[in-house]
């Protein structure tokens, strides 16, 4: 504002300028005079009202409102187009909301996190870039609550925690397991907190692969429904995975034990005699990305991470500020460098191939923190045939 003397007036001429039609001029001189206009006549007024303001202020009065009516209208188009964008969204995945009481909290949300997401990509310098997905009417505080779930154990697992590749010194300068045939399509863990099956499953997937030769996609569900001591959809860790397909001697595909996104009864289906036994499992020493960097040269590994940040993300590489919070479990199915230099690695989600690089994500690769980008390097494990 220009110091007119606008915010005096009040919301009377705020309504009345609103209303189409009419002459500001006369508007103003009609509120401040304390008449409607059309009213009072026999008593001018609004003649009295010029000699105490000039009309340049009045005059001054109508272009500040001016302009924020238009910014007003600007506001209610944008919300408008806004609107439109989150019924389309709605419809593009589906989305129904049981009440408009939910639906409009919804839409705030929508609406926040949009512009969250344009704000960002409007930075300069970024490495990486958001999109908006089918994530975009949580929160992160909800959306981490439902798509994350990785538990620490409070105890250790029989199995050795030995490191076997130890003694490997050179790697490759870059490597990628889905190009060698050991990774399976993404598969989606859907609103249930399995992210620790999911990355399990798809490393014993991995290494039956390399030691076989044949690709099986093998069941989560099965794990899932079977292990008594975890908490299903609520979270768990990869060790009770490996130890679970151990005694049990393998796994069932997903075909003849396909993923339901909910904890049911342990069913009693034969293994595929594809998924070879495993004998057990290796940890990567901790807060060590060379030694995570030989593992997973020799076969994908699996990562407990911090996803705080993963939410939106479409693609790039992932540098910057994160948390170490092991939130979140994914595969590790190789590394490279771009061409600007940056080292980074590779991981299989489990939220579906429509979420970020076609369902992978790239992490930076050997930052200065020893725990590594997101916490990589402090929990990370992988079977043994």
């Amino acid at each position: 504002m220009k110091g007119t003397g606008f915010t005096w007036v009040g919301t009377d001429l705020v309504y009345k300028l609103s209303m189409p039609g009419g002459s500001c001029e006369k508007m103003v001189k009609s509120v401040l005079a304390g008449a409607e206009p059309g009213y009072g006549k026999g008593v001018d007024r609004e003649a009295d009202l010029e000699t105490s303001i000039e009309i340049g202020q009045i005059a001054a009065i109508c272009e500040d409102f001016e302009q924020i009516r238009a910014e007003m209208a600007d506001a209610a188009s944008y919300d408008h187009d806004m609107s439109i964008n989150h019924e389309q969204w709605m419809a593009q995945h589906r989305r129904i909301y049981k009440s408009n009481e939910e639906k409009e909290k919804r839409f705030k949300v929508f609406k926040d996190n949009v512009e969250y997401i344009e704000r960002f990509n409007r930075a300069a310098n970024n490495t990486y870039e958001l999109g908006i997905n089918e994530f975009a009417d949580l929160t992160n505080e909800e959306f981490l609550a439902k798509y994350t779930g990785h538990s620490m154990p409070s105890f250790q697992t029989s199995s050795t925690t030995s490191f076997m590749y130890e003694k490997v010194k050179a790697v490759p300068a870059s490597l990628d397991w889905r190009k060698r045939g050991a990774v399976t399509p993404v598969k989606n863990q859907e609103q249930c907190g399995s992210c620790w099956v999911f990355s399990a499953v798809a490393v014993i997937e991995g290494i039956v692969q390399i030691k076989t030769g044949k690709l099986v996609s093998l069941s989560e569900q099965q794990v899932l429904d079977c292990i008594s001591t975890s908490d299903g959809c609520n979270g768990g860790w990869t060790e009770q995975v490996f130890e679970f397909v151990k005694k049990n001697r393998g796994l069932a595909s997903d075909t003849n034990y396909p993923y339901r996104a909910k904890k049911g009864t342990c069913s009693n289906i034969k293994s595929s005699s594809l998924a070879t036994m495993i004998t057990g499992h290796h940890h990567v020493p901790k807060n060590n990305e060379r030694a995570l960097l030989r593992a997973v040269a020799k076969q994908p590994v699996s990562v407990s991470l911090d996803a705080s940040r993963f939410q939106f993300y479409k693609s790039g590489i992932l540098t910057g500020k994160c948390g170490t919070e092991p939130i979140h479990v994914a595969a590790a199915v190789g590394y490279g460098k771009s061409e600007d230099g940056t080292k980074y690695w590779i991981f299989k989600n489990s939220w579906g191939p429509s979420w970020g690089e076609n369902g992978y994500i790239r992490l930076q690769r050997n930052i200065k923190a020893k725990e590594g980008m997101c916490g990589i390097a402090m929990h990370a494990t992988y079977p043994t045939t």
